[in-house]
């Protein structure tokens, strides 16, 4: 499950490289629209597949699966790969601002109000590469 600022093809790589060694993968889309919202939608996904189930979430994609996952006995294992894994009445944003040196607040622009009252939030573009894609080699980037 890919975080936010990111789709799921941000698990190309991935996905290619399980499929060549023949696991079943899915690349869920993960909305992006809240989290109980985005782990609903993600559970409806989970529903359709059959058998055993190890759901992978990156940042805050970490927050979706963990929610995601709740009452599906199919779902044996959670992977975090920097990813948020938040307690009882924890948020992204609690996590995100709960230890020092949070490099991302600064580089968000302001955020664009969306029609049913959501917001979506965006890297400012100058500080998109460093803040977002810095470990990506380069013809991954996009300028």
């Amino acid at each position: 499950m890919h975080g936010a600022f990111a789709d799921s093809s941000s698990w190309n790589g991935v996905v290619s490289r399980l499929l060549a060694k023949g696991y079943p993968v899915v690349a869920v889309a993960n909305p992006l629209r809240g989290v109980q919202s985005d782990a609903r939608s993600v559970a409806e996904a989970l529903d359709s597949i059959h058998g055993p189930i190890i759901l992978v979430g990156h940042s805050y994609g970490g927050n979706v699966i963990t929610n995601a996952a709740t009452g599906n006995a199919n779902v044996k294992a959670l992977v975090y790969v920097a990813g948020l894994a938040p307690d009882s009445g924890e948020s992204a944003a609690t996590l995100s601002g709960k230890f020092p040196g949070s490099t991302l607040g600064p580089t968000l622009a302001p955020p664009v109000l969306l029609a049913e009252g959501g917001k979506d939030l965006y890297i400012k573009q100058p500080d998109f590469h460093a803040q977002f894609a810095a470990d990506t080699c380069l013809p991954h980037r996009r300028r």
